[in-house]
């Protein structure tokens, strides 16, 4: 089976990320639009990213433009919308998709080590998010509702192992 270390992606200036660069650090991965009732997250993930970075947590955002047409902007647009509005500095992904046969490897492989509800694989909307142990297993699957500041004892619970 394979190993979310042996992915990689493109940050959103477009060079390329070997994910094997995060090892042994926690990951939060998760699929972001500009345009979505969920869009305010950005906000809660930067808060996740400067509480916990230090301790070795990195946040991941993988832009998707999948559903509903919420992230019709280009990499640069994305990247300026995400720092002007929200003041993001954690590292963010190139657009990606997250479903079907274009989805993203690694997107294919987080869905199938966790599943949603009912076994479903597919993802169903923006700021789906997956928390990634130290050592690369996929720990837990979080639907787009759930709010980041909700995640924060699982992140500690991650770090200290």
């Amino acid at each position: 089976m394979a190993s979310i270390y042996d992915f990689s992606a493109q940050d959103i200036a477009g060079k390329p990320v070997p994910l094997k660069r995060y090892q042994g650090r926690v990951l939060l991965i998760v699929n972001t639009a500009s345009q979505c009732g969920f869009t305010p997250q950005y906000k809660g993930l930067q808060a996740l990213w400067e509480q916990y970075e230090p301790m070795g947590l990195t946040v991941l955002g993988f832009p998707s433009n999948e559903f509903g047409g919420q992230e019709p902007g280009d990499n640069d647009e994305i990247s300026s919308f995400c720092e002007l509005n929200f003041g993001v500095n954690f590292p963010l992904m190139a657009k990606v998709e997250v479903n079907g046969a274009q989805a993203h490897p690694l997107y294919q492989f987080l869905k199938a080590a966790k599943p949603g509800l009912l076994g479903s694989e597919a993802i169903k909307w923006n700021f789906t998010k997956f928390l990634i142990a130290r050592d690369g297993n996929v720990l837990k699957r979080y639907a787009p509702q759930d709010a980041p500041e909700k995640m924060a004892k699982d992140i500690a619970a991650a770090l200290a192992t």
